[in-house]
């Protein structure tokens, strides 16, 4: 089991959810993850929803903003990355030709983020941890496996994060990028294909599963819709799915780094 009590600065940590309709997430996903959920409240920005499996802390749930509404965004999954300081990381982020959207600011006492966008406009936090390190359990059937880029600017972003993060970037013959930090497989960049231009550049997370195909199943009854079918690829075989709210992620079938 890849359990977690800390994160080395540059990994990803946390993923969240921010959906329109948080009832019929947690029934969506509780039926097919089989998370528990355990409602919060967050002040002056409503519920927050931590969500469990088998007792460790795997992922977050808010009702989406209104702001990001009333722009035309979808419900989606976010993607954190812890860091030692999240002031100066911010701040190189606007050097780096990036822009920050929003803080740095306290969350409680759990840590304090910042809200980032990359040069190409993919939209990703920074956590500075202080009681909440991140997820508790990642890398095992039913917690987050991956976090992958799908950008118009492979090139950019290869650039881009490695000089934010220090990431190691490794391309292989195909152009598929994989990220590694502090020697560990941190996720993946690939390039926005045809079928998705005019698409946003977007962080997309992915959970394993110990069955991709009846993953998918288990989805489409319960009111989600496979977007791309289960498909083999070298190291296992994946899906991606579209929760009954529009959200978009992937499950993976194959085997994980502990």
């Amino acid at each position: 089991m890849g359990e977690r009590t800390s994160y080395e600065p540059g990994s990803f940590s946390w993923v969240e959810l921010s959906t329109i309709d948080p009832a019929g997430a947690k029934a969506f996903y509780g039926g097919l993850f089989g998370w528990e959920f355990e409602d919060t409240p967050a002040g002056e920005a409503g519920t927050y929803t931590m969500v469990r499996l088998d007792g460790h802390e795997v992922a977050g749930l808010s009702e989406q903003r209104e702001q990001e509404r009333s722009q035309g965004v979808p419900p989606h999954w976010n993607s954190y990355v812890t860091v030692a300081d999240v002031e100066e990381v911010a701040g190189r982020v606007r050097e780096l030709g990036g822009e920050v959207l929003a803080g740095p600011f306290d969350v409680m006492d759990a840590g304090s983020m910042a809200i980032v966008r990359d040069p190409a406009g993919a939209v990703f936090s920074l956590w500075e941890p202080n009681e909440h390190p991140g997820a508790r359990l990642v890398n095992d059937v039913g917690a987050l496996c991956w976090n992958e880029l799908a950008t118009s600017d492979v090139d950019g972003a290869e650039e881009f994060y490695s000089a934010l993060f220090g990431w190691e970037i490794e391309r292989d013959d195909s152009g598929y990028v994989t990220l590694r930090n502090a020697g560990h497989l941190n996720g993946g960049i690939s390039a926005l294909t045809e079928e998705e231009a005019g698409l946003p550049p977007n962080w997309g997370v992915c959970f394993a599963v110990s069955g991709v195909d009846d993953a998918v199943g288990r989805a489409g009854e319960l009111g989600g819709q496979a977007v791309i079918p289960g498909t083999d690829i070298s190291i296992g075989r994946f899906a991606v799915i579209a929760d009954p709210q529009g959200a978009v992620f992937a499950v993976f079938e194959g085997e994980t780094e502990d």
